[in-house]
């Protein structure tokens, strides 16, 4: 799920919906040995019941859709939905998934904070791998252009893919077009990337040539943060001991660059002053954003100051390549290795994640037509989806977004994730912004961040 849900659901919630529906093939059939033999995966007809978890109701409403595909699906689903706030999610997921029963998930979904627990990490174990839901992962991967980055973050240590998400969050450089034709005479997305980059130097002459009018680059440093982070080639546990990757190492000179020069607004993201920068209404006006399409819609639109174009900065943004490649968020979604009816978990995951036609969930979320016509599109893990879609946005003054987000997938990078993620980047953000501040020398800022790693997480730091 994207992060941005997060503050979207201001308190904890257990809910339990019953779906109801009718009737479906309970058997399927698997190549479990890369074509070498055909075994069957077959539900147990005792279980009546299918039970999905998630931390929003996305997911669960996916399922509306399903089941009208599929009005002879013969489960009542029973939907447990926990926020992430307060870190209550996991450990309510950890504990349904060690008890097991008739009562632990068949189907549970993570987000890229922490999804390396449940693939990779100390939760892995409880992942079913594709294949052995009757799922022909080969096949449907190749056919629907899986982005690559959310197979290597789904993959398991044995090599078998155990998750996949739904949603493409590659990351674009979402910037306002009278900003850019004020400074640079253009709005052209073609011209504007080669200004913000490749490479932060090219960004930094941008930044220059923007201040020099008045404006700001981005917001805050953490515009940037996710550029940085999710472009390093090295995740922060290498060998099994925290490793600060140059790139990362990088974004304490970055930002004090930013700050040192006035180029950005010195918010902090997630909070009002970097929605109001949105919107015009900062200390300076802020050319732009780094992030995934969610941001767009989920984000950025609602904090415009406006609903349709010309109210508030509501469609004077365009999209381009990023300065860096990186990606920002999504859910990945698995399931329950001991589940009892493996084959409707198997077309269900399947219908999510890998398929392809004009009647999988992917084509449906990226034209946002899964609730009727006239729904938020949004980019979706299926470049072959993406590319027979229509992707133009208002916000983004008719901009089709997929033109730039297609190719953004392909720039993004799984293999500098770990599980410890979310609290590691917490630690190292902290640091950054107190050494920026002039609270604290570089060097204090890296050996306090080492401390509080070594203080809090059973990791070696030597």
């Amino acid at each position: 799920m994207k992060r941005i849900f997060v503050f979207f659901i201001t308190c904890l919630m257990i809910v339990s919906m019953s779906l109801t529906g009718c009737g479906k093939s309970d058997t399927a059939k698997v190549d479990s040995n890369n074509g070498s033999t055909e075994s069957k995966v077959t539900n147990d007809p005792n279980v009546k019941v299918l039970n999905l978890w998630s931390f929003t109701d996305e997911v669960p409403k996916m399922l509306n859709k399903y089941k009208e595909l599929h009005p002879d699906f013969p489960y009542e689903i029973k939907t447990t939905i926990i926020a992430t706030t307060d870190g209550a999610y996991q450990p309510a997921l950890d504990q349904a998934l060690a008890a097991g029963g008739d009562k632990a998930p068949d189907i549970y979904c993570a987000e890229s904070a922490f999804v390396l627990k449940y693939t990779q990490g100390d939760a892995s174990k409880y992942a079913a791998a594709y294949k052995d839901l009757g799922i022909d992962v080969d096949k449907l991967l190749k056919e629907a252009d899986i982005a690559q980055y959310t197979v290597d973050i789904g993959t398991n240590p044995d090599g078998k893919l155990v998750g996949l998400g739904y949603q493409a969050t590659g990351g674009a450089f979402i910037y306002r077009r009278s900003i850019a034709k004020d400074v640079w005479g253009t709005d052209d997305p073609a011209v504007i990337k080669d200004k913000i980059g490749p490479g932060w130097d090219k960004f930094f002459a941008a930044a220059a040539d923007l201040k020099a009018k008045g404006y700001a680059i981005v917001s805050g440093d953490g515009d940037i943060w996710h550029a940085v982070e999710n472009s390093s080639p090295k995740g922060w546990i290498v060998d099994n001991k925290l490793y600060i990757d140059p790139l990362r190492e990088q974004f304490l000179d970055l930002s004090k660059k930013l700050k040192d020069n006035g180029y950005h607004n010195d918010t902090q993201d997630w909070t009002d002053a970097w929605y109001a920068d949105m919107k015009d209404a900062g200390k300076q006006k802020v050319f732009g954003f780094f992030g995934p399409a969610w941001l767009i819609n989920y984000v950025m639109a609602g904090n415009s100051g406006g609903k349709k174009v010309g109210e508030g900065t509501y469609g004077d943004w365009a999209v381009c390549e990023p300065t860096v490649g990186f990606f920002w968020g999504g859910t990945w979604v698995l399931a329950n290795k001991d589940t009892k009816i493996p084959a409707a978990v198997g077309d269900i995951i399947k219908w999510i994640t890998l398929d392809s036609s004009d009647t999988g969930l992917q084509y449906f979320w990226a034209n946002g037509t899964l609730n009727g016509p006239g729904g938020t599109k949004d980019t979706v893990a299926s470049n072959t989806v993406m590319k027979k879609s229509d992707g133009k946005l208002d916000f983004l003054g008719g901009q089709n977004m997929f033109d730039v987000f297609v190719p953004a997938t392909k720039y993004a990078t799984g293999k500098n994730k770990t599980q410890y993620d979310e609290t590691i980047n917490t630690y190292w953000r902290d640091q950054v912004r107190q050494y920026t501040a002039g609270q604290k020398s570089r060097e204090q800022a890296i050996k306090d961040f080492k401390q509080q790693v070594a203080d809090n997480l059973d990791i070696s730091v030597d």
